[in-house]
């Protein structure tokens, strides 16, 4: 059975960049962060390609992503 990163890292690719190229990649990428590929692609844009540098910036509460509000 393949890893899990031959869905998101051909064969010579760092499986810790994504691909805008490869719809394949942005849909699989997207499906793990739990975000649109909008939100991906912004990310990507803003931080560049390397996917901890992308969960980072979503994390922080950059770009589009939402966090959840604390109660009031």
């Amino acid at each position: 059975m393949p890893d899990d990163h031959t869905l998101i890292a051909p064969a010579g690719n760092d499986p810790d960049r994504i691909d805008l190229q490869s719809e394949g990649a942005v849909a699989e990428w997207a499906r793990r962060m739990d975000i649109d590929e909008a939100r991906l692609r912004a990310a990507v844009a803003a931080v560049g390609d390397r996917a901890t540098d992308v969960a980072r910036h979503l994390a922080d509460g950059n770009g589009t992503a939402q966090r959840e509000q604390p109660p009031a």
